[in-house]
């Protein structure tokens, strides 16, 4: 999908059907009609597209005459609730401003939906700064709804026996792996915006540009410190859950034994051979009782023992 968008006079942001001057042109699964168009435009190279679209591309930044292009990776929530990353990819021209994604993204989606306040699509350094700021606020609400995630886990391997949960932990912590890889990369690429060499930063931005970098380092250690406390989590409950598992089969072991007892008086007094008080009125009465008596007195061992 192609969307091509302008800042007015008043700072609104209009929908437009041209490529103009100023222009911000947001690609989002584009189709390869759409990226030929743009890049036949604004004399892009093609292989900065595809490198966009690429799941497994990783942030970084590089300057080509007159273009810059940054690829950064974004937290997305998908489809089937996993937290996971995507690249990003920023192009700014002298001309346009051109971004291009794999799906729709909340970071984006708060510019064309007027979220961010003081933007303005023909002010290029700022548009990319509140772009990453945007960025380093949803890593840190993922990450707080990871930990969130992580917690209710916890309350339930407490009385787990089963794998379920320990998956769930596993899609957690893999969640955490790639926040780790993506935020180190995008704080290299923070550092180089900050040197001045790829994008000209202004006075009134520099402001801007170290709450990026406070905001990001703050993510990176968040992420360092729940994923620590998963790798103890795995570890711990793997073992919880052996521990769970055999206190039921203890449990029922001693269940076992403590009908085992009346079970076996029953089948000796069923045997067809002579037995003690079987000419007695009351024998029935007198074998229930003692297999009563031998389940109670088991039952009440195996009750001081702690094995119920």
């Amino acid at each position: 999908m192609l969307n091509i968008y302008r800042s007015n006079e008043f700072g609104e942001l209009v929908a437009r059907t041209d490529f103009e001057k100023g222009c911000w042109v947001h690609l989002t699964e584009p189709t390869q009609a759409e990226i030929q168009l743009v890049c036949d435009a604004f004399a892009i190279d093609q292989e900065f597209f595809r490198d966009a679209l690429d799941e497994g591309e990783r942030a970084r930044i590089e300057k080509d005459e007159d273009c810059t292009m940054l690829i950064v990776e974004i937290p997305v929530l998908s489809s089937d609730d996993k937290i996971r990353t995507i690249p990003l990819g920023i192009a700014i021209q002298n001309d346009c401003f051109i971004t291009i994604c794999l799906t729709n993204t909340p970071i984006l989606e708060d510019f064309v939906s007027g979220r961010v306040k003081h933007f303005h699509t023909f002010m290029k350094t700022r548009f990319v700064l509140q772009i990453l700021y945007r960025m380093a606020f949803y890593y840190l609400l993922y990450l707080k709804q990871i930990n969130q995630r992580r917690e209710k886990m916890e309350e339930a391997l407490h009385k787990s026996v089963r794998n379920k949960e320990l998956f769930s932990l596993l899609e957690i912590e893999k969640s955490l792996v790639y926040f780790t890889t993506a935020l180190t990369k995008n704080n290299i690429l923070l550092e180089k915006l900050f040197n001045g060499s790829y994008l000209k930063i202004y006075e009134e931005d520099k402001e801007l540009l170290e709450d990026v970098m406070i905001e990001t380092r703050q993510a990176i250690a968040m992420t360092e410190v729940y994923s620590s406390i998963m790798s103890s989590m795995m570890n711990a409950f793997a073992s919880v859950i052996s521990n769970n598992v055999n206190h039921v089969v203890k449990i029922l072991t001693a269940i076992t034994i403590v009908l085992a007892l009346p079970t076996m008086i029953a089948s000796i007094y069923g045997m067809n051979v002579e037995l003690p008080l079987q000419n007695d009125n009351h024998a029935f009465s007198i074998i229930m009782l003692l297999s009563l008596v031998s389940a109670l007195v088991t039952s009440l061992i195996f009750w001081k023992k702690k094995y119920f």
